[in-house]
């Protein structure tokens, strides 16, 4: 056998690996043609409701611990000081009292600003 003759196994592998890539590119050429056809809508407007619906402001002084800790940023441990703080100081006056409560700044009453609101006459 001369050296750099090709055999009639490498001339088998050769044609063998052709059909093969050639598979690919047509499968290939397939997934670019559907995701061409395809179309994908992104900018659609959906009004707030259809994903998060209306809900009532929590009164910071009737609001039990549990159901403080349904918003957002507020744990349980946070819950249970707000209630504590209330029980201490009698009922907040205002929103921003929430300040006043460790744990909560700035960052965190801003997160609940349209949530959370304060009755003239609180009960604990």
């Amino acid at each position: 056998m001369a050296a750099g003759k090709i055999t009639k196994t490498e001339w088998l592998l050769l044609g063998l690996t052709a059909v093969f890539l050639c598979g690919l590119l047509a499968l290939y050429a397939c997934d670019r043609a559907a995701l061409a056809s395809s179309s994908v809508e992104t900018d659609v407007e959906m009004p707030q409701e259809a994903f998060m619906p209306e809900l009532a402001p929590l009164d910071l002084n009737d609001a039990s611990a549990e159901e403080l800790t349904e918003l957002p940023g507020i744990g349980r441990e946070l819950a249970r000081r707000i209630v504590a703080y209330r029980e201490e100081h009698g009922p907040f006056e205002s929103v921003e009292e929430l300040m006043e409560v460790s744990g909560i700044g700035q960052g965190k009453l801003d997160g609940l600003e349209g949530r959370v609101t304060v009755e003239n006459e609180g009960t604990t």
